[in-house]
């Protein structure tokens, strides 16, 4: 079939195939997660051998990526916003030492925080690497973009980031596929005077970057990703990615004659960007994410007439759709109908039958004897135990973030201090937290909620699915005596409180263990075996 129906993130994904990769690196966040999820379950991928099993966390990810890389391969590494934070300390040198095999970094971002922490917008980072970002408006243009970008990396010697967007990467459309690119010979180069980032290289390689921004510059011009759609209209609209696809459609719509800038490949183009300035009386910057360009714009035009997120003309926050950019171009719309009273908004919650219940009425039931009842968690789906009926968790901030919360209040002298965390999240950037308390012999008691997956994203492997999670508490210097296993069920329910509370009694570092398959995962195991099973 030479035409599929794709998500953008599977577009991405076959782009990648298609362009003759040897591995992808990952690890799940939404919307990223279909990415590595298409590749691994892909027949062609499978009979290449190409590498597809889940890292234990973006930055081994990256690294390994880069490995793969060095060594003339070409690499997908696939994450989402928040998990470039983990990977950049390895994103940012890698633009220094270069690549040799192509390197993508498709990075997923979430407006408006479906399922995420914060909005942050990751083309700060493909702008503080120096290194091309493309980000795509279509299905197609993401899978043709994903091939592109492995021949601009291995012409550039520098990884590429491609960035998506969550409207983008979970909706569908046609996509048509064009010849394979063979996977390239390994060919791993011996070049320390590049590769290893002593401040005598370092220097150098940071001045061969410098220089290659003119030829960033003139590739970004002659990009078919940037391209200029012309109208009559005095104002104009500089559509970065997706916030295209609004424009256009106003544009059709409402049959205004929009002269519309497509933005696609970054460093923008700043000649187009110059003509469009001045051929409109005024012009509308449209971005997907923090106003990037909108900012440096105002300092390069000194605030002529642009019109954008910063000045209110588009909201600061939240996605983009083409009722805001309608009204933002003078169109009247009828406001939207009140939602009816009947409806109403149905929090999320954990699964029916899920452990997390019984560990969280098991732990609230200990904890209502203390007078500091702050339990620290971190990011998963046990983190809806912070939502009624439960109530039972009271910060989160970040992946890996509780059991070092959690530290630093008992230094502080709170008692208990009390933590909640995954195994996929505890495997991810949680022992080091550990290993800091163990070192500090910090009184801490580290619950952690083991369900044998990665839930929340859909059930993938984890580096602690099976039977790890004691000996790697026990490798880190915990106390045998003190990593103790619950199983958190209802008839259990009088012997977890009385193992969870000897270890919050405990002056010291403990590590419970709460033990219970998903039930998610339940469910899918037993129809694989039974295809007509449909319950647990």
């Amino acid at each position: 079939m030479n035409r599929q129906l794709l998500l953008g993130a599977e577009a991405a994904a076959l782009g990648a195939l298609d362009a003759g990769i040897s591995g992808v690196y990952a690890y799940p966040g939404t919307p990223s997660t279909e990415i590595t999820e298409y590749i691994r379950k892909s027949p062609e991928a499978a009979l290449r051998g190409v590498r597809s099993s889940w890292s234990a966390n973006e930055k081994t990810a990256f690294e390994a990526a880069l490995g793969m890389a060095y060594a003339g391969k070409r690499t997908l590494v696939a994450m989402k916003h928040v998990g470039l934070n983990v990977a950049a300390d390895a994103f940012i040198n890698s633009a220094i030492t270069g690549v040799n095999g192509g390197l993508v970094l498709a990075v997923a971002d979430d407006p408006s925080m479906h399922s995420s922490q914060n909005e942050q917008d990751s083309r700060f980072y493909g702008r503080f690497a120096m290194v091309p970002v493309l980000e795509p408006a279509s299905q197609q243009e993401l899978y043709d973009a994903a091939r592109y970008a492995f021949d601009l990396s291995e012409s550039v010697k520098l990884p590429v980031m491609l960035r998506l967007t969550t409207r983008l990467a979970h909706s569908r459309a046609g996509v048509v596929r064009a010849p394979q690119h063979a996977e390239n010979p390994l060919h791993a180069l011996l070049e320390p005077e590049r590769y290893v980032l002593m401040p005598q290289n370092a220097r150098k390689q940071y001045n061969l970057l410098l220089g290659k921004q003119k030829n960033l510059e003139r590739l970004s011009e002659e990009s078919p990703l940037n391209r200029m759609v012309p109208g009559t209209f005095p104002v104009g609209v500089l559509a970065f990615g997706i916030a295209y696809n609004y424009a256009m459609e106003v544009r059709e719509t409402f049959g205004i004659d929009v002269p519309i800038l497509k933005i696609g490949h970054y460093p923008p183009p700043g000649r187009q960007i110059g003509e469009l300035f001045e051929s409109c009386r005024s012009v509308l910057v449209a971005e997907e994410g923090y106003p990037v360009y909108e900012e440096l714009l105002r300092g390069w035009f000194n605030d002529r007439n642009i019109r954008g997120r910063m000045d209110g003309t588009l909201p600061r926050a939240g996605e983009l759709d083409t009722g805001l950019m309608a009204r933002a171009l003078g169109v009247t719309l009828p406001e939207p109908a009140p939602v009816p009273a009947i409806v109403a908004n149905r929090p999320p919650e954990l699964c029916r039958g899920c452990g997390h219940r019984d560990l969280f009425e098991a732990l609230n039931r200990v904890m209502e004897s203390f007078e500091n009842r702050h339990v620290f968690s971190d990011i998963g789906c046990y983190t809806l135990g912070a939502l009624p009926p439960f109530n039972a968790i009271h910060t989160c901030v970040d992946m890996g973030a509780s059991i070092t919360m959690a530290k630093g209040a008992a230094d502080g002298g709170l008692r208990p201090a009390v933590c909640v965390i995954g195994d996929s999240t505890f495997t991810h950037s949680g022992m080091t937290g550990l290993l800091d308390a163990v070192n500090d012999r910090t009184p801490v008691t580290v619950i952690i909620a083991d369900n044998d997956t990665t839930a929340m994203t859909g059930g993938q492997d984890s580096a602690a699915t099976g039977t790890r999670l004691h000996a790697i508490c026990l490798g880190l210097g915990v106390e045998e005596a003190h990593i103790r296993t619950i199983i958190p069920l209802k008839p259990h329910l009088g012997e977890n409180i009385a193992v969870l509370s000897q270890e919050i009694a405990y002056e010291g570092v403990s590590v419970v263990l709460a033990r219970r398959e998903c039930i998610e995962s339940a469910a899918r195991r037993k129809r694989s075996k039974n295809p007509k099973s449909v319950n647990p």
